[in-house]
């Protein structure tokens, strides 16, 4: 009876799991880089959205799809599917994978736009994305395969037409045909089945979870009956889910229908900030219960989105990219305030509502170019990267779970505390001159939407003089414990779960994917506690020579660098997590000297190899705080500070590595490392290889017995002791 008991609670738990989790470590701004190819998206992961700390990032329906091209190739031949396979205009499924790894690496995960509703259109035969042959007249989907039996008949539409066309009925809405869409029976076990296949296997290669198009249209219950046949996240916890529901308070269908199943959009804050952008008294109060708005726990909002930009699905009298301006006071409010899980668009331009991405003479999407100004070129708009929004994602994370305080809105200017971790103000007018409360600590702070050009004073009374003069971006806001220059980059600085990969799953970069065992629960391993024996010398047997690194990295208070390597599980076979039996480790030895830095005297004690699966057992912690890696130390070249060192004849802001190592256990005397930033992966190593290693790795090489210095232009040097 015991163990029945045990089965049936553990059922209750993975069937009722909460869907709002989006596993990114607490941050809270997810990009939509809509219709963005999967090698594009993989890049700006690498160059921009880690470091920027946003959580991840909305993709376009990745399946097999329809294929039209006269007189264009439209934006939503994606949203017309033939088969789950993975294979469209964005990509090939191994281009998915490798996207999925690498942003994931930086610490961003993926979302997809899941179109489950329906299939293609009534009336397109032909071949799909993958290759696929279709007949959407015949009910005819061989690559899934469905066949007439699995979508809805005609008997169960209440419309004339067999299409949806009267909002007030539950059942025209879900029962009949969208727009001429092939309607798929969700009641029906089998379909329930192939959709749940489809969004386990994104979430075997990785995905973190679902945007639900078109949920409206199905039964919640339908939906729920599909949810919980998806399996947990390897790393645990249930899929993030977040559901299209288009309720403007002008039909039967309701979003707390869908409040069990996840976030819900919420499209009547597109028309709320913009009314209030517009009219600043009208951003009194964002969120109104007497619209029927969502509640804010499960509130998905967002200034626009790809549809209703272009007039469709709840669109008109919104703000756009078009007015950027207005856009960017839209958003950097949106992300300031404390309403729902916010969503930022990224657009293309567009003259025609069907016009699909900027696109080659093939009809192939054209690649993401960065300008020297870091906007984009070739036709996409990246409002992602303008500094109100960007730089508005750090503060969005910093002051999570604030409540708004000093709130003033006057004159056309509104400014307001959350909590006692950040400030925001705007001007409508692009002008502000007032000392203001802000409750912050006294201090001077980094200006984020200007990078930190600017610094405001917080006296000790917590009042600072706000001035705002800039008219294309009227907007100040600031952090406690935020950057402290424009060189800083805004790196998320906030302390990640320790999870540590297997051997199990290696990406290209020759890092695991997924997690190990061995890792106690509370992940608090002291250097008290039993450890492995620190590898043994034998004097004289010529195989152990000192090595250092020297990276650098420009970081921020609350950051530590730690490095993983060894030989790549690529290169070497056999590699396990036990670093005592790896053939992939490589035995070290700490420098002994002590450091000015207690946390880093702590972490080398029980730190015996260099290897690629976070910190070893027995390896010591600080204050309860794990190391994720072998610990570097923060040195610089200046004999005046403390951290001052002498193998550091570079500069500031260069991390040490200071190891006897085992030549024997290397590559002709070349191993690979890579380094993170607190638990955070650097991205993939680009043409930053020096001297000649014995084979091409995308990991930093470097040689045992030498001096090996990275630095952040690319370039690299190697020297012999």
């Amino acid at each position: 009876m015991l163990n029945l008991l045990i089965f049936l609670l553990s059922c209750y738990k993975v069937v009722n799991g909460d869907y709002r989790d989006p596993h990114c470590n607490g941050k809270q701004v997810i990009v939509h880089l809509f219709e963005w190819k999967w090698t594009d998206i993989a890049d700006e992961c690498e160059r921009f959205l880690g470091k920027k700390q946003f959580c991840g990032v909305q993709v376009s329906p990745p399946n097999e799809h329809v294929v039209v091209t006269h007189p264009m190739r439209p934006w939503w031949e994606k949203y017309q599917l033939v088969s789950y396979k993975l294979h469209s205009r964005g990509g090939t499924e191994a281009e998915f994978k490798d996207m999925i790894v690498r942003c994931k690496n930086v610490g961003v995960r993926i979302y997809v736009d899941a179109v489950v509703n329906h299939m293609a259109g009534l009336g397109r035969i032909g071949i799909g994305t993958a290759g696929s042959h279709f007949n959407s007249s015949n009910y005819d989907f061989p690559g899934v395969p469905y066949t007439r039996q699995h979508f809805n008949t005609r008997d169960k539409c209440p419309s004339g037409n067999g299409g949806v066309d009267n909002y007030s009925d539950p059942k025209n809405v879900r029962n009949c045909f969208l727009v001429g869409l092939t309607d798929l029976d969700q009641s029906q076990e089998y379909v329930r089945d192939k959709i749940a296949e489809y969004f386990n296997h994104c979430i075997d290669i990785g995905v973190a979870g679902f945007r639900i198009d078109a949920s409206k249209h199905m039964w919640p219950g339908d939906v729920k009956a599909i949810q919980d046949r998806v399996k947990d996240l390897p790393e645990g916890g249930r899929p993030f889910f977040y559901h299209e529901v288009i309720d403007q308070n002008d039909g039967a269908v309701r979003v707390n229908e869908y409040y069990e199943l996840g976030y819900v959009t919420e499209f009547r804050y597109c028309q709320k900030i913009a009314y209030g952008i517009h009219d600043f008294g009208q951003l009194n109060d964002m969120y109104v219960p007497s619209w029927g708005m969502s509640d804010p726990s499960h509130a998905f909002v967002f200034v626009d989105n790809h549809d209703n930009q272009r007039g469709h699905g709840g669109g008109g009298n919104l703000i756009t990219h078009k007015t950027p301006r207005d856009y960017k006071m839209a958003v950097a409010f949106t992300l300031a305030y404390n309403y729902g899980f916010t969503r930022v668009m990224s657009s293309y331009f567009f003259d025609n509502s069907d016009q699909g991405p900027p696109d080659n003479a093939d009809f192939s999407a054209k690649d993401v170019t960065i300008n020297a100004d870091g906007s984009c070129g070739n036709g996409w708009v990246c409002e992602h990267r303008w500094n109100p929004i960007a730089n508005m994602a750090v503060f969005r994370n910093a002051v999570a779970g604030t409540e708004i305080k000093n709130w003033r809105n006057q004159n056309d200017e509104i400014s307001f505390a959350r909590g006692q971790k950040g400030f925001f103000a705007m001007a409508k007018q692009g002008h502000m001159d007032r000392t203001l409360q802000t409750g912050l600590p006294a201090g001077e702070y980094c200006e984020l939407v200007s990078d930190c050009k600017k610094k405001i004073t917080v006296d000790g009374r917590g009042n600072a003089h706000i001035v705002i003069d800039n008219s294309a971006e009227p907007i100040i806001a600031f952090i406690v414990n935020g950057p402290t220059g424009p060189g800083d980059h805004l790196f998320n600085h906030y302390p990640l779960p320790t999870k540590l990969p297997s051997a199990s799953t290696t990406s290209s970069s020759g890092l695991s994917t997924t997690d190990s065992i061995g890792v106690s629960p509370t992940g608090s391993v002291d250097s008290s506690t039993t450890s492995s024996p620190g590898p043994i010398i034998t004097p004289g047997n010529g195989t152990w020579a000192r090595t250092v690194i020297l990276i650098e990295k420009m970081t921020r208070n609350g950051e530590d660098l730690f490095i993983d390597g060894g030989i790549s599980h690529d290169h070497r076979q056999g590699c396990t997590p036990d670093a005592n039996t790896s053939p992939c480790a490589i035995p070290i030895i700490h420098n002994k000297e002590p450091s000015f830095y207690n946390a880093y005297d702590a972490w080398k004690q029980g730190d015996h190899h260099l290897d690629w699966y976070g910190p070893e057992v027995g390896q010591g912690s600080y204050q309860g705080r794990r190391p994720t890696g072998s610990p570097a130390v923060w040195t610089t070249n200046d004999r005046n500070r403390q951290e001052y060192n002498p193998l550091n004849t570079y500069g500031p802001h260069y991390w040490l590595l200071d190891v006897m190592m085992d030549c024997s256990k290397t590559e002709n005397g070349w191993f690979e490392f890579k380094y993170k930033i607190n638990n955070n992966w650097e991205g993939r190593i680009h043409n930053q290889h020096c001297g000649d290693p014995p084979y091409r790795s995308e990991n930093h090489m470097a040689k045992c017995g030498a001096k090996n210095v990275f630095q952040q232009n690319g370039q690299c040097e190697i020297k012999p002791f």
